[in-house]
């Protein structure tokens, strides 16, 4: 380790208390988590000089003879039934083959919704696709239209002749919240927590906030749009390259629908150029392989920008209600966190802004709740942070109105509530360091030079203000990872799994991990991903590939040390040794007691005449999360300035603070880091879906109209970590792909009332809102 790292553990053994990491089968100690090699270090993306040469292939670039081309056609109502339907215009337009409604669409099952457990459960809609004339939302698909090239499918689907029957559909917030149901959990938590008499130690309280705040719909906005090449070989064998973040999913799902054995379907991704929870199993996949089945020919569906809007769902709007109560020295005696947000009920991802709630503060009392409005609308699903990073505005912002109405320091504020276990459950924390997250964060930022009063600092017409905010995200790992080892005679290895890589750094991460594992160079290893036909893995999502794919790993290289130990017989150094009594290092198996005790992999294979030697294994069922509170956490912090003429807001300067578990490649976590916390900047000051409640129909689909940050808007931005191991998860690592974005829109908010002294409760944070 370097010299901060164990300054760090050292501090942590001290004054926290250290419980020595046992993250191994049998509750042994996890040799990487305090002694790494290529694991904690710097190192650039395996996968970059692919992607910057041209050579990686994404899902709309496989070259494919006979390819034809598709195109959809959405629906411009939000309710109602089509009436009257003439294809023929389309049917005879230059080079098209096919023009596929609800009239010729084989029958097929809808999928079953996203779950948690079922890998077959995949949907993130459970309606008919393409099999009726009922029209059920604005940008529903209701046809196909396949030909020669992308110009001829797309000028054949403008001539498609489509009357409508329409109806009233539901498509107002507002009105709908009076028939808004109350789910019995939120995924896997409880959705109802009352403990005490919240509502009643609120009116008692020597200090109160009782607020509430919106968050409008956003949008997907992925690099790479949703695509797909299809490949049939006869009617039962199905090969589609498809950018999604759920491989193996996608294809025993898919298997189900086209009624194909499992070992006929094969997805490849080997990459996504960015997902962000809507990559994902939708209408277009189904309609597409469909089609070209029908066809008997290859079919590439790229969908267009205004289409990824129409039919792939993103983050819900809400309307929450915070309300905490305080009592003279600031420990809060009731926390209150409740309000709406849509989940049609043929879909099957809540918005669950109060999850975060739960396990960020102590409390006397607690009351949480929040209820589903049914709209007629796309389904909507997850996107990053989904919950968190909007239930975070509007928990954060209430600490930092209580802060101010009592004249304390917002950190300190927070950090006088600071929790010991979970406030709901009581369950331990694994390892909980948010507390040097915002003394540490504090420091580096300079946070002594913020104003208490808002508008005290100026420069002409500049108001400037700073804010902070904290962040939580639970820790997931999922219990169907596998992966395989295959390592040869000659010291290499490779290692598959068929993960995803949408961006973040899965291979490299893995590489190095396997590696060191194996007790290789990083160069002697192959990590193998992106494809069905590999050891499965879950979807990618939930800040939970990387301790799932390294539990695999795990159980996959103890599976292959007992093998190796078989196979090194009686004539070796390690004879009579077990499998728990030795390790692989130094390109072979050694002895944990004795380093002299040693043979390289060459030696044992080339001894057993074997060329080499593969193992399979399942990461074992995740307990840790049953027994222990896990959660990343971060303070998040912000200078901005505002002009007092304009309402322009300027971000001047973001510091993300994290305690994440080890950090496993600084470089590419600091990435991640980072493009979560420019989506939080999005999620602040510009991203808002326009949703046309008359019609039900997204009124911005395109990047022209819906903004997010670009270059210029995105400040200068540091990002530190703890680095503190968790000893009960693989690796000691948590996930880090959502903490970046949860908290910054508080963060930005809070500095925006320093700085005019004007509190948004209303994103995003528009100008007009300021002035």
């Amino acid at each position: 380790m370097s010299k901060v790292q164990n300054a760090i553990v050292g501090s942590v053994r001290t004054v926290l208390g250290w419980v020595p990491p046992r993250w191994l089968p049998g509750g042994t100690p996890d040799p990487l988590i305090d002694g790494r090699g290529a694991i904690g270090r710097q190192a650039s993306r395996l996968d970059g000089p692919l992607k910057v040469t041209g050579r990686a292939r994404f899902a709309a670039e496989v070259a494919v003879d006979r390819l034809s081309y598709a195109t959809l056609v959405h629906s411009p109502i939000a309710r109602g039934r089509i009436a009257q339907l003439d294809t023929s215009a389309a049917d005879n337009a230059p080079g098209v083959i096919l023009v596929l409604t609800h009239r010729n669409m084989p029958r097929i099952d809808s999928p079953a919704l996203i779950s948690m457990t079922d890998v077959s459960a995949v949907g993130n809609s459970d309606l008919p696709i393409l099999q009726d004339a009922e029209i059920r939302y604005n940008g529903q698909v209701v046809a196909l239209v396949v030909a020669e090239t992308q110009e001829q499918a797309d000028h054949a689907a403008s001539l498609l002749a489509i009357d409508y029957a329409p109806a009233t559909p539901a498509t107002r917030f507002e009105d709908a919240k009076a028939e808004a149901r109350v789910p019995d959990s939120l995924l896997i938590e409880r959705n109802h927590v009352s403990v005490g008499k919240a509502e009643r130690e609120l009116a008692q309280a020597a200090h109160r906030v009782d607020n509430v705040y919106r968050t409008p719909w956003q949008n997907h906005n992925a690099i790479e749009l949703h695509a797909l090449t299809v490949i049939w070989e006869g009617e039962d064998t199905l090969t589609v390259h498809d950018a999604t973040q759920m491989i193996a999913p996608s294809a025993a799902v898919l298997a189900k629908l086209f009624g194909l054995r499992k070992d006929r379907v094969r997805v490849l991704s080997p990459f996504v150029g960015g997902g962000f929870g809507g990559k994902g199993l939708w209408d277009h996949q189904i309609v597409a392989i469909a089609a070209a089945r029908l066809l008997g020919r290859p079919l590439r569906l790229m969908l267009s920008r205004e289409s990824v809007y129409r039919i792939i769902g993103g983050r819900s709007p809400t309307e929450q209600r915070v309300a905490i109560g305080a009592d003279r020295d600031g420990s809060f005696t009731a926390l209150i966190h409740s309000g709406y947000s849509v989940m049609p009920p043929y879909a099957a991802c809540p918005e669950a802004f109060t999850l975060g709630s739960r396990a960020l503060y102590r409390a006397g009392s607690f009351e949480i709740v929040q209820r589903h409005v049914d709209l007629d609308v796309v389904p909507n699903t997850f996107m990053r942070a989904p919950g968190e990073a909007i239930g975070s505005f509007a928990l954060e912002s209430a600490i930092d109105e209580l802060a101010h109405r009592m004249g304390i320091d917002p950190i300190d504020l927070r950090l006088r509530n600071e929790p010991e276990r979970h406030p709901i459950s009581g369950a331990p924390f694994s390892q909980h360091a948010r507390r040097r997250t915002f003394t540490e964060g504090a420091t580096r930022f300079g946070w002594e030079r913020r104003q208490h009063a808002p508008g005290a600092r100026r420069e002409g017409e500049w108001l400037i203000g700073m804010g902070c905010a904290t962040g939580s995200f639970p820790y997931a790992r999922m219990p169907s990872a596998t992966a395989r080892i295959t390592l040869r005679r000659d010291g290499s290895a490779l290692v598959a799994c068929s993960a995803q890589e949408m961006g973040m750094g899965t291979a490299t991460v893995q590489t190095q991990h396997a590696a060191d594992r194996l007790g290789l160079p990083v160069s002697d290893v192959v990590f193998q991903l992106g494809d069905s036909a590999l050891p499965a893995a879950p979807m990618a999502g939930g800040s939970s590939q990387t301790v799932s794919v390294a539990g695999a790993i795990i159980a996959a290289a103890e599976k292959l040390t007992g093998e190796l130990v078989r196979l090194a017989g009686n004539d070796s150094p390690v004879a009579g040794l077990r499998a728990s009594e030795v390790r692989l290092v130094d390109g072979g198996v050694g002895a944990i007691e004795d380093t002299a005790r040693h043979e390289t992999y060459r030696s044992i294979l080339t001894r057993a005449k074997r060329e080499e030697i593969t193992v399979t294994a399942t990461g074992s069922p995740p307990l840790e999360m049953l027994k222990y509170a896990m959660h990343s956490t971060s303070a998040v912090f912000c200078e901005l300035r505002v002009s007092e003429v304009t309402g322009e807001i300027r971000v001047d300067r973001l510091l993300g603070s994290f305690d994440c578990g080890t950090i496993l490649n600084p470089q590419t976590a600091a990435s991640q880091f980072k493009g979560g916390m420019i989506m939080g900047l999005g999620l602040a000051l510009t991203e808002e879906t326009l949703f046309d409640d008359r019609s039900g129909r997204i009124m911005n689909p395109s990047l022209a109209d819906y903004h997010i940050p670009v270059h210029l808007d995105v400040p200068e931005i540091e990002v530190m970590w703890t680095g503190i191991p968790d000893p009960r998860s693989p690796l000691g690592a948590r996930g880090i792909g959502e903490i970046g974005i949860t908290g910054v829109a508080a963060a930005v908010a809070n500095a925006i009332f320093n700085a005019t002294g004007r509190r948004v409760r209303d994103l995003p944070i528009t100008l007009d809102k300021l002035l």
